[in-house]
């Protein structure tokens, strides 16, 4: 298990939650860490993760840190609206998303902003923890895709297991005894060289983001030692409710 040294200043967020996660995450988690040196070590990235648990963007985020980047997150706005965590959000450089809405744009233009300026965001995307039953990669949506052709930066893909035995999917209390293993693997960036410089269609973003997918799969396969349904779950087709827990009884508010 390779690590790098960070090579750029941590901001006053990451100087003050790096000293008291990372030993908690230290003590609470093995790790099982492979192709940590496919995230490049200087210059704008994209790097792309399955989502599996509410613990996962901790254990990624560890992952990143120790291979020399501070992760920017697009993070969804409901995180921001609580006053202290928002200030230190924003002061760890997280950018809001707007789920579902038409003001994601302004998040897509600070994340094309962000790594045009030299900065590794992480996205999500699947958009949300996957409806998939067994947790395989469900269909993504295209931001992550967008923002690559539309600044010229690499995707890095990385596949991650186990935060969901910490934590399981809408879960509200952690198993953090026995310690739990934590797989990563990341591969080469995703190949996307024949389609930029090409207009942003519908079909060429979801062509670009069922590469992204695929990547992420094969990945998770190697780490899972199993093998992926053949089709990946669409929770459109499955009539599974697209953000919040899909398992949450409807109130009578939202019934109507």
């Amino acid at each position: 298990m390779t690590v790098r040294d960070l090579q750029q200043p941590r901001g006053w967020a990451f100087s003050l939650a790096v000293p008291i996660l990372k030993p908690v995450l230290l003590a609470t988690t093995k790790r099982t860490w492979e192709g940590g040196e496919n995230i490049p070590a200087t210059g704008g990235c994209i790097v792309v993760f399955n989502h599996i648990s509410h613990a996962d963007p901790l254990t990624a985020a560890h992952f990143v840190y120790d291979h020399g980047r501070i992760p920017r997150y697009l993070a969804k706005s409901g995180l921001f609206k609580n006053k202290a965590l928002g200030f230190f959000l924003r002061g760890a450089g997280q950018i809001p998303v707007e789920r579902l809405s038409r003001n994601a744009k302004g998040a897509y233009d600070a994340a094309v902003a962000a790594v045009r300026a030299g900065e590794c965001v992480v996205v999500y995307p699947e958009g949300t923890i996957t409806r998939e039953p067994d947790l395989w990669p469900m269909t993504g949506k295209t931001g992550a895709a967008r923002i690559a052709l539309a600044s010229g930066v690499p995707v890095i893909p990385i596949a991650q297991w186990g935060a969901n035995h910490i934590l399981a999917p809408y879960a509200k209390r952690p198993r953090l005894f026995p310690r739990k293993t934590i797989s990563m693997k990341a591969g080469p960036p995703v190949d996307l060289d024949d389609l930029r410089g090409r207009p942003l269609t519908p079909a060429m973003l979801r062509q670009a983001t069922d590469r992204i997918m695929d990547d992420i799969t094969r990945l998770l396969e190697d780490v899972r030692g199993e093998q992926a349904p053949a089709e990946r779950f669409d929770p459109k087709v499955h009539g599974v409710r697209e953000i919040g827990n899909p398992y949450a009884k409807k109130s009578r508010r939202s019934r109507r």
